[in-house]
This record gives structure tokens, sequence and C-alpha cells, in this order.
């Protein structure tokens, strides 16, 4: 076949994907410089859309806009515990789809990176990992453990298998261009020692021999075997080098901002930073970057991890939480990714030319041998802007930034220089507002039923739950002599209770007597309160709540994440034995103040029990039975009622914008619609090192940061996606655990403005 004919021949495979059609196998392999595909050398810049955390009706708009940013492909992880909630049965229906989201992404002509894992951190509940597999007999996570291993392999392989019958590999004509094996498993294979070592290179080897015709690759993995591809996660990656010479540099994780925990301000990331990391990336040699979010979206229901992880997820994204365009950084970034685009000959067929331009100021030169020049001049000052010479012509480069001239000569782009205009934005009240307020107070006599589970001792908290609900009862009752009663008088005994995790409301005969809680840092807590006992049988009845289960831990300072220098403190791992970490109520429980001393109460018999009365009763969803005994409420304001349920109705306002909930007015709990869980709602207030200006610079790898929200809610308002309203009489129901003000509930639209 002649030259042109060939040329030809690559360019109808390219058109062909480009228009979505499965009839072109595509081949996908690479070398030092970059991924090539069909023949052909390629710059990619991809983004995190993770298909549960937004709807199926938001998935196509979602991914159209990722086209229109600029990207030429879609990332996401793999949910085992979404796929497989029990073992052997697996769920891909709905927000689940996975098959359905990868051919919109192809349909729009785009490029696909599956992160199979199956741990995947993303601060989700487990890190991924169903619940079930903490049971198998004999397990230990992550390690050269054979019945991880073989769980781990079975569940790969389903995912393989039917990419494969979808043809939706690259090598079959689909769009997936990429696969990821294991997530950041460096710190535990070093914790691990040979184990890690054997477990990491047999994770390489099963996935390499699955021959899905596409490469591999596995992150923050310094020791990846060939055929797979190291590649770096971090908020800068210009320092990573690949650990073979012959793969090419990838950045699986360019971080937009930041996650929230409940109590902590919300971090943004200035795109100018996230611009100058990604060109300074670039021209060290980088040829994919992948932005961690491109849209965060929302944990809906009991999905986020931590614990503690807020129910929204937007992550400063260039799309917010909602699917709206977040200006200026959406539109900078669409300017850099065509500006980098015109360099690409360059980039791709020459090695940069290191020229010295001042104290912090330097140039990359890329020229082939074709003809294509591109330069790239830095000036790594954050002060101050620098004028410096190039070529004989004059530049001036504002301060920590990098001008990009895709001719060598004309700027067509400074990462520093933005030119669109900041979204404003806006939560307006709609018009639609909750009416018909009904209430229903959770029963606490109901822990102490016939179905409830004894021991002596303390049990923890998910060997019983096995995460089938937050909530689990610790019920037990102490004898008070009269004599006893009487001695401490006014002043009341003690009661000292050590849990694990992450939250304990105190119950004293029915009487709330106390709330405490852990932070993510910190999980472990200690509740210390006076208690009001009286002659004869008392009982405490301790309700343990979890907030997300462990999907990482930090190692190093306990300062806020996003100013860690990622690739020496901070770790997105479980740490060695994730399976073993404990939650609720472990003990001691201590009872002081009485003419015995302190009462160790930790080995008396306590009774167990699973959830709430208002989930067995399925107050949650428009089936719930007919009998529950709701309470008509003209004023739902009682702030003094712990454990209540919340009912209501409303309409939905007309219109496409998006719809949230404002939580004003209550405290801690959960939230359905129409049975569809929102998700966790917590007002706790946020507090951080928040500054005059809300922006503050670290360090060389420690990105320009903003903290935002101190002394608010950490999070106000809780998305209402519109595919889950009908158009009259959608039931809201809320879960109270301490207790709040119901009718300053109210419905809020989001119009985003850019001026």
């Amino acid at each position: 076949m002649e030259a042109s004919s060939v040329t030809m021949w690559l360019a109808l495979c390219t058109v062909l994907l480009c228009l979505g059609l499965q009839l072109t196998k595509c081949d996908v392999t690479y070398d030092r410089k970059a991924l090539i595909i069909n023949g052909q050398r390629r710059i990619l810049f991809s983004g995190s859309i993770h298909y549960p955390r937004s709807t199926p009706e938001m998935w196509e708009g979602l991914i159209q806009k990722a086209k229109d940013g600029g990207l030429d492909a879609i990332d996401t992880y793999v949910f085992w515990n979404l796929h497989e909630p029990s073992p052997g049965n697996y769920n891909f229906e709905g927000r689940n789809d996975l098959v359905r989201f990868i051919k919109l992404a192809h349909r729009a002509g785009l490029y696909v990176h599956l992160r199979i894992g199956p741990y995947i951190c993303g601060e989700w509940n487990f890190g991924g990992f169903p619940v079930w597999l903490k049971y198998v007999p004999g397990i230990s996570f992550r390690t050269d453990n054979e019945p991880f291993k073989l769980a781990m392999q079975k569940f790969t392989n389903r995912i393989v298998q039917m990419m494969k019958n979808e043809n939706m590999f690259a090598s079959q004509g689909g769009p997936i261009i990429l696969s990821q094996i294991e997530n950041e498993y460096e710190p535990e294979r070093k914790a691990f020692g040979p184990a890690g070592r054997a477990y990491m290179t047999w994770a390489a080897n099963m996935a390499e021999s699955m021959k899905t015709g596409v490469p591999w690759v596995m992150c923050k993995e310094s020791d990846a075997p060939d055929p797979v591809i190291n590649t770096c996660n971090g908020f800068y990656c210009d320092y990573f080098s690949p650990n073979k010479p012959h793969k090419p540099t990838l950045w699986t994780e360019a971080w937009s901002g930041w996650f929230t925990e409940f109590g902590s301000p919300i971090y943004q990331r200035p795109v100018e930073d996230l611009a100058f990391a990604v060109a300074r990336f670039i021209k060290k040699g980088g040829s994919f970057v992948n932005y961690y979010m491109y849209h965060g979206g929302t944990n809906f229901g009991r999905t986020s991890g931590g614990p503690f992880i807020t129910t929204s997820y937007d992550y400063d994204s260039p799309i917010d939480e909602y699917g709206l365009i977040r200006q200026p950084k959406y539109g900078h970034l669409k300017d850099l990714h065509n500006a980098v685009k015109l360099c690409e000959k360059a980039l791709l067929n020459a090695d940069p030319i290191v020229t010295t331009l001042g104290n912090y100021e330097q140039a990359h030169v890329f020229s082939s041998d074709s003809g294509d020049c591109a330069a790239f001049l830095s000036n790594y000052n954050h002060g101050s802007t620098k004028r410096v010479r190039f070529n004989n012509i004059l530049y001036s480069l504002p301060p920590w930034s990098i001008s990009i001239l895709p001719d060598c000569k004309n700027v067509v782009f400074n990462t520093a220089q933005v030119k669109q205009k900041t979204s404003q934005v806006q939560m307006l009240r709609t018009d639609n507002q909750i009416i018909s307020w009904e209430t229903f107070n959770e029963d606490i006599l109901s822990a102490d039923d016939d179905h409830m589970m004894t021991n002596a001792g303390l049990l923890e908290q998910l060997n019983i739950t096995r995460d089938t609900s937050d909530y689990l009862w610790y019920t037990t009752s102490i004898e008070i002599s009269p004599s006893e009663s009487f001695l401490y008088g006014d002043k009341l005994p003690t009661l000292s209770v050590q849990s694990a995790g992450h939250a304990m409301h105190v119950f004293i005969n029915e009487q709330l007597s106390g709330f405490a809680y852990g932070t993510r840092t910190n999980r472990k807590f200690t509740f210390t309160g006076n208690v009001k006992l009286h002659a004869g049988r008392n009982r405490i009845s301790l309700l343990s709540v979890a907030v997300g289960l462990p999907n990482y831990q930090i190692t190093g300072q306990n300062l806020p994440a996003l100013f860690l220098d990622y690739h020496h403190t901070l770790t997105c791992n479980n740490g060695p034995h994730f399976e073993a970490w404990n939650t609720g109520i472990l003990g001691p429980i201590v009872l002081h103040g009485l003419d015995q001393g302190g009462r160790d109460l930790t080995w008396q018999k306590w009774s167990y029990k699973v959830g709430l009365k208002g989930v067995e009763m399925n107050l949650g969803s428009t089936d719930s039975v007919s009998s529950v005994a709701w309470i008509q409420e003209s004023v739902v304001g009682d702030k003094q009622r712990p454990l209540t349920w919340f009912r209501g109705y409303f309409d939905a306002p007309k219109g496409d914008d998006p719809l949230a909930l404002s939580m004003t007015g209550m405290v801690k709990g959960q939230i359905w619609i129409n049975g569809q869980g929102i998700g966790r709602y917590w007002t706790v207030p946020a507090s951080g090192n928040c500054t005059a200006s809300g922006c503050s610079y670290a360090g060389t790898y420690r990105p320009h940061t903003c903290e935002l929200g101190c002394g608010s809610p950490t999070q106000k308002w809780y998305h209402v996606p519109r595919s889950w309203l009908k158009p009259t009489q959608n039931l809201l129901v809320v879960f109270e655990e301490i207790g709040g003000d119901a009718s300053k509930i109210s419905l809020v639209k989001r119009l985003v403005t850019n001026r």
C-alpha cells in the first residue's frame, strides 16, 4: 500500500471514531513520547466524570460540555460496591449503567479511560469495596492474599468481559483506549513489603492476561512492571518521570480543586494555577492530562466515604455539581487545550532545548525536522512580572505563568491571563415550597424489642450492620440503689464513652443526654457528660452513627489536605489491613460519681439493634405503609425533638434550572425525595485558615488555594435532580437526628451568569 493510501486509511479511522461508529478497530500502543493511536502520537486531554455521581439524564449534556471544552477523553472509576452489592448479584441499571455511559462518550466522539481498580479511593464509601468483601474468610485486602485476589480477579474479569461483549475497547472499534488496574498502590506496597510487591506484580500480570488490546496503567506506582505504564496523580506532576524510558508521561489525576468534608472550609483552586501546572507538565514531556474532577457531582444516598465527606462532590470542577459551566475555569482550560494542540506536532516530534532567560525564567523550545517550532516561556517567580528576550523579541511574563508560542514567535495563551468573566451564582428560593408537613417520632423504645441481639461486652458496629444502615443502637441497663441516688444530690454522675467513630447520641431513660462526634482526621472521640439517673433500673441507649466508611487515611501533618505536598506526605490509601479498621462504640464506658466510684459498664450485657424504625417502615418511600401514625403539624419548628421524621410535599418548579434543598433550620440527618436518597446533611459550621482575601500561595509544589465559607455551614444546598421529580405532589422525607425547624427548609434553583 502506498504511503498516501496509508495516510488516508488512518484519517478515515479517526473520522469514524469521532462519528461514534463501531466499524473500525483502532490500534493503541505507546512510546516514550505519547500514546499512539493508529500510528499517530497524540496529546490528549481527559476529564473525570463519574457516572453514579450524576443521573443518566445528565450524562449526555455533561459529556457534550466536556467535548466542547476541548477534551479528547472521559475518565471514570468502576464502582465495585454499586455493581456487586452482594456476592454474585450484579447491578448495572440506572445510575450504575456503565455501558450506557461509555456508549454516550463514544457517540460524542470521545475516548474513554476506564479505571477498573477495583479499589478506587475516590472519597467513596469503603474505597469502592463492597462491605461483604470484608467478611470473606481469611481475607486481607490489597496484598498477596488468595481470597482477595480471587474476588478481585473475578470482578475485574466481569467488567472486562462486559466491555468486550459490547465492543467497547478501541481494539474492537470502541472508545476505551486505556484501562487502570489498582489505584495509588505504592504506599501500601511499601507497607506490605515483599507481599505488596508480589501482589502488585500479580495484579499487573492478571490485567495484561485479559487481552484487551489497549494499554493498562497503574497510577502512583513507580514499580509498575512492563508493559503496564506508571502514571502520576497530584496538584503538580512536572517532576514525574515514568519508570522506564520507553513509557510515555501520563497524568491520571490533575486535581482541579479538592473534596469537602463536613466541618471544613470549601477549597478552591484558581484556574491560573491549574493551567500553569498543566502547561508545565506538557513542556516537560507530558502527553496525557486527566482533570480530577471535570465534573464532580453528588454523593447521593450513603455513598460518600471519608468519613465526613459531604454529599456535594463539586471539587471546584470546570463543570459544577449541578452540571453548569463554571467560569473562568472551563473557558480558560479550553483556551489552554487549543493552544497546546497548535503545538502538537512539534511537541511530539522533538525534545526540548531549554534556555535560561533569567533567575526564574526559562524557554523550552521544540523544533522538529519538518520545520515545526513551538516554545513555552516560563516565569516561576510568584511575586513579579518579568520581561525577557527570546529570539530577539521582548516578552512580558506575569508571575507564576507560562506563555505558549505555537510558532516560536506569537503568544497565543498565557496561563495567568484569563479572558473569561467569572461565573456569578445565585441560589434563588422558588415559589414551589414544601407544604402539608407531618411528623413521626422515632421510638427510642424500639431499640428494646424481640429482634435485638445481646452480647456480654461491646461489638464493633460494621460487624453487626454490614453497612445496611448508618445507625446501630447499643443498649444496657444499670441498677441504682436509693442510697446512691441520694448521695450525688445536685451533683450528677458523669458518663464517659469512648467511640471508634463517627458520631453518637446518648439517651438516658429515653431522654437525650448528649451528642458527640469525631472528625475525618481523628475519627475516635470520647463523650463525657453528666447524666440524670433515678433509684432503680435505668436504661442507657447509645445510638452510634456512621458518616461514611473510610476510603483512605492521611499520613504526615494534620493540615488541610490541599496544602500538603502530595508526593511527600499525602497518601490516598487505606493503610495495611484496611479490612480490620473499626467503627462504633468499643469502650471503655464508665460511670463516675456513684458511691462505688467508677462503674465500668463495658463488659455488661449489651443489646444491639440495627437501623431505625422509620427505615423499617420505609418512611422515605412513596410506598411506605399506610398505618404509619404521621401527625399533621401546623408548626414544625420544635427544635428540641431528636430522632424525628418530617414529611412534606411540593410541586416541581417550571423550567430546567437545577434545583437544590436549603436545609437551613435543620442540624443533621438524611433526605429522600420520592424514595430516592439525596444524601446525608449536616449543617456543622466550617472552620479553617480563611484569610481576608480568601486565597493564599503555598510554594513550588503546593498550589495557590482558596478557603471559603468559614463560619457558615460547610454545605448549604443539597442537589435535587430534576429527573427524580414529578410535576406535582413530590414527597420529601427528612430524618433529623438532633432537632430542627423543618419549616425553614426551602427549594431553591441555581442560576449562573457570567459578568
